[in-house]
């Protein structure tokens, strides 16, 4: 009977790890946009409804921001071509729950080369006919 349970709660989980690599994969491509300014690829894994948030931590105090997907886009489209900018990706822990998934990176956010700050993204997606896209995103940054 244990064995029988544990067979059937073993299946009923393996949906949720079949789609791990979907939602990281989204996650991936993001950032390949956004590494080549490329605001298209960016747009391509993120929901019409996108919410983007900031939480900026310092000796000064703490701040929180929050961005239009439009003012995104823009602040993508005018960085200059000599600005070169890296986003590392430490990690991945990825939750899923049906048509939801989070995802948490901790990053280093280097600029021409120099480490600039790092902290964390948590991701929001939802699994919508075309595939997972990213609904929200809210990252800390501290130096």
């Amino acid at each position: 009977m244990k064995s029988l349970l544990f067979g059937l709660l073993l299946l009923l989980s393996i949906p949720g790890h079949a789609q791990k690599p979907e939602v990281q994969q989204t996650i991936q491509t993001f950032f390949e946009g956004f590494h080549a300014k490329d605001t298209l690829k960016i747009k391509s894994t993120c929901s019409d409804k996108l919410v983007l948030q900031s939480i900026t931590e310092s000796p000064k105090g703490n701040k929180f921001s929050e961005e239009s997907p439009k003012e995104f886009y823009v602040s993508m489209a005018t960085i200059p071509a000599e600005m070169q900018f890296e986003e590392r990706i430490l990690s991945y822990n990825i939750q899923i729950d049906g048509t939801m998934a989070h995802v948490w990176t901790p990053y280093e956010f280097y600029i021409n080369g120099k480490l600039s700050h790092k902290g964390v993204n948590a991701f929001t997606l939802f699994k919508e006919v075309e595939g997972w896209k990213i609904v929200h995103l809210i990252d800390t940054r501290r130096k």
